[in-house]
């Protein structure tokens, strides 16, 4: 039975009965229709027309857009929608995982490394300030992974560091913060990513603590979060062995499952041992995490069956509708799980109060909201307190023209462009630029020809540069097996030879942990995040115009003792 009164949902009699209402006047197709959170890329109208063909969503998901399209996907869709969607987007960092013309106040690990509460509770606050204004009422965040092991290629600057006493607290002060606001929070990535080096976009990954020391960290920051009246948990495809075999012993290695299809995981530890008593929605099912354990025909519905209420994207939303089906017909889900499952999405609806009243989402409005000064202003404070100088060589910093005159840049980014909604965002050229500004002569680094016995000179770069300034833009994102320097050929053509001679600043807008490919440059800056916020602050605090005062909030030696040299 659900507790409807009880955390998270805290729903009056009437709430109540409109949830029980809805759920017996539904079909076994309409049921089945709830269970999927659907993805619009576009929000076009085809989109739409080949979705509601197929089935009527409980949810979707926005990638960006921009805000115009938002607003106009949101009233559109909940006009189509005979119960009110829960519409969800990646709101991580702030509302820039929304709408294109978003704030990014900084990522989560910029935000511990502030060790300021209150600017969690900022960037909570612009999340929900904007995707709220243009119909969204699902934050897929926040993200309280523990980012335990640098070679981990999609946690990283995406979570609130490695201390889980950190991850806890400002894990704790999102879930208040948007759900004040009338947002739902959704925590994640249960059982908690961070400890596989491995990508659960291309692997069932694993979350390999004993059971004890996983309450202690990634159990703590759940509990808290829970406590805090979370709506939802965003179940990964990472297993947690010693959880999985505690709850069942006889389990051999062959049945341990990711949480998406774990019983143990999702009815044992999260709703038991947890307490959790609101809805528990997938990761993206498209993930090859999801699909590795099981055929994908048995483990559409045996996610739900296993413990999910909600099932995130599909492969060919056709196809998996009638995977659903029949494992609602064949028994897979039993009609008391449906029912479950579907009562606690409408219970999530009901206490966002959607069943009551479904405003008209106004674009005047939002573009007011979006983008606000107040926005940029919290995220060049989030910048100012986080930026870090990691490693510093005594005499170097602050920078100036009489000192530094002629600078060689080396820039570290991946080509303009991408693949898919991964692509990359440019930013090494406008930390030049503001060099440049100040009236440095910056010139880029270029290859030399080379060949044993006649390569340029060393002390032709020596003579003619008087300080080297390095610049990586390599983002955390799903589906790469690794973030690391790719050193330019022949034998490390851009590696730090010239450290002993001309000074050398490394500054990583991205990745934290860079000193594992470059451990003997004496000044290492991280800035966790590429926005114009932090590369404008950056410039200010190279120029000594701002003190660094950020706090590493992980290893960025990554446990080798040369890296500190």
């Amino acid at each position: 039975m659900i507790d409807f009164k009880a955390k998270p949902f805290n729903l009056s009699e009437e709430d109540i009965k409109w949830v029980k209402d809805t759920l017996h006047g539904m079909s076994i197709e309409e049921k089945a229709g709830q269970l999927f959170c659907v993805l619009f890329k576009n929000c076009v109208t085809e989109e739409f027309e080949y979705v509601f063909k197929i089935l009527s969503p409980g949810g979707c998901m926005y990638r960006v857009l921009p805000t115009e399209i938002a607003v106009n996907a949101t009233n559109t869709l909940q006009s189509k929608s005979k119960i009110p969607l829960l519409i969800a987007a990646n709101l991580e960092k702030g509302g820039n995982g929304i709408v294109t013309e978003g704030t990014l106040v900084g990522s989560p690990m910029e935000i511990a490394a502030t060790g300021d509460i209150s600017m969690a509770v900022k960037m909570a606050t612009v999340c929900a300030k904007e995707a709220m204004a243009v119909g969204s009422n699902w934050a897929f965040a926040p993200i309280i992974d523990i980012d335990s092991n640098f070679r981990n290629p999609i946690t990283n600057t995406r979570t609130f560091g490695s201390n889980p006493e950190t991850v806890k607290k400002m894990g704790k002060a999102y879930v208040e913060t948007v759900q004040k606001m009338g947002m739902a929070a959704s925590i994640k990535h249960f059982p908690g990513d961070g400890q596989d080096e491995r990508d659960q976009h291309l692997v069932t990954s694993i979350n390999n603590m004993d059971a004890e020391t996983w309450m202690n960290t990634y159990g703590m920051a759940y509990k808290a979060s829970i406590e805090a009246g979370a709506l939802t948990v965003m179940a990964g495809h990472i297993m947690q062995p010693a959880w999985s075999r505690l709850l069942d012993p006889s389990l051999k290695d062959s049945e341990i499952k990711p949480a998406t299809l774990s019983k143990e995981l999702l009815q044992g530890l999260l709703r038991g041992n947890l307490g959790f008593n609101g809805l528990i929605c997938t990761d993206a099912t498209t993930m090859a995490g999801f699909m590795l354990p099981l055929s994908r025909r048995l483990a559409v519905p045996y996610c739900i069956a296993a413990g999910c209420d909600m099932f995130l994207f599909a492969r060919n939303l056709e196809e998996d509708f009638n995977f659903m089906l029949d494992g609602i017909r064949n028994g897979i889900i039993t009609s008391e799980r449906l029912d479950e499952a579907v009562s606690r999405i409408l219970a999530t609806k009901a206490a966002l109060k959607l069943h009551t009243h479904i405003p008209e989402i106004s674009l005047e409005k939002a573009k007011c909201i979006i983008g606000s000064e107040e926005h940029h202003a919290w995220a060049k404070e989030c910048a100012d307190k986080g930026i870090t100088l990691v490693k510093k060589q005594e005499g170097i910093l602050p920078l100036s023209v009489k000192k530094y005159k002629k600078i060689l840049f080396y820039t570290i980014e991946p080509a303009i462009g991408g693949e898919g909604n991964y692509q990359v965002s440019p930013a090494c050229n406008k930390v030049k630029l503001l060099l440049e500004k100040e009236g440095f002569e910056v010139d880029d680094f270029v290859p030399q020809p080379y060949g044993e016995g006649f390569t340029t000179k060393y002390m032709d770069f020596v003579n003619t540069y008087d300080l080297i300034v390095y610049v990586a833009n390599l983002s955390t994102k799903s589906n790469q097996t690794v973030v690391r320097i790719e050193w330019k050929q022949p034998m490390g053509a851009d590696c730090s030879y010239y450290i002993h001679d001309i000074p050398t600043i490394f500054i990583s807008l991205e990745n934290p942990y860079h000193l594992l490919d470059s451990p003997r440059v004496k000044t290492y800056i991280n800035t966790y995040s590429n926005n114009d916020s932090c590369i404008d602050v950056l410039v200010e605090k190279l120029m000594g115009r701002s003190e660094f005062i950020g706090q590493s909030p992980v290893d960025a030696f990554c446990g080798k003792w040369d890296a500190r040299l």
